[in-house]
């Protein structure tokens, strides 16, 4: 597959999706806690931005999502409407919302009697994963994206696309035994977790031992997913990935001695490891539009 770099920015489109590079794209990276919508141009630069709490309820959250699209469109021609949010996603349809709790939202049939644009909607960390896997020199056959914020998200890429045979898998939710009982990987992995078991948010923490544990708990979860996928390539993203300095060295290094060499795939930070998600959705709808 043929690739271009979008001007001003170290990343690959495809050859087909280069054409559509001709109007703004609004991107909605829905999270645990907060909602971010930006205006993105054809270069998928962000021209501007709101934020919001993300509310409990969908009619407050659809409320506050469409004055903010309101005020970012104003005046712009828009190409599409590209909404990440956390939890399954089945034929764009919400099914199962994670932390949110949302089950059943279909935001596109909602808003398309609003908005009169293309919209598309993905899961969160499959658009990441999308985006960062575009950053890279070389595009793997496979690379994991794992998203460790609220809770832990990943986000399978094939050949720089999101693999649809994949693209409803929940890694974060895959039970393993801690402490002594079963419990899923998010519910001891996840920034939420980190919080409740330390009392302090992962950008307060300093302290070596605890950032072994945190290596510890994230690689159980890694270690059973690589056997099973063999990706080439780990990116680790979200708000606690943006402190994988902290422990990327115990992480890899409790990895090698667990896991077969054959298996060890290359582990990396995000390169936007919080914004990942509004790229994700700006190169998701280029790719949607280009189908």
């Amino acid at each position: 597959m043929q690739y271009y770099s979008v001007p001003g920015k170290n990343s690959q489109v495809t050859a087909e999706a280069a054409t559509l590079l001709v109007a703004m794209i609004i991107a909605v990276d829905t999270g645990g806690t907060k909602t971010l919508v930006a205006l993105m141009d054809a270069d998928g630069h962000v021209v501007k931005q709101r934020k919001f709490p993300t509310p409990p309820q969908i009619p407050d959250y659809l409320t506050d999502l469409t004055k903010a699209i309101d005020k970012m469109s104003a005046g712009e021609s828009i190409k599409a409407l590209s909404i990440a949010l956390p939890g399954t996603i089945i034929n764009g349809t919400m099914v199962w919302g994670g932390n949110l709790g949302w089950r059943g939202f279909d935001a596109a049939a909602i808003l398309s009697k609003r908005y009169k644009w293309p919209i598309f909607v993905e899961n969160d960390a499959n658009v990441a994963g999308l985006a960062e896997t575009k950053l890279l020199k070389t595009i793997p056959n496979v690379c994991l994206y794992v998203t460790i914020g609220t809770g832990v998200g990943t986000g399978i890429i094939t050949d720089g696309r999101i693999d649809p045979a994949f693209a409803a898998t929940e890694g974060g939710q895959i039970v393993l035994e801690h402490d002594g009982i079963l419990r899923r990987w998010e519910t001891f992995a996840s920034g939420k977790a980190i919080h409740q078991t330390y009392g302090k948010m992962a950008s307060e923490i300093s302290d070596k031992q605890t950032w072994y544990r945190i290596a510890k708990n994230t690689a159980v979860g890694l270690m059973a997913l690589v056997p099973a996928l063999r990706p080439e390539v780990i990116i680790i993203g979200g708000g606690v990935g943006a402190h994988f300095d902290k422990f990327d060295s115990d992480l890899i290094g409790i990895m090698r001695e667990h896991l077969p060499a054959k298996y060890m795939p290359l582990i990396r930070q995000a390169a936007n490891p919080e914004e990942a998600v509004l790229y994700g959705c700006y190169y998701s709808a280029i790719d949607s539009l280009a189908a």
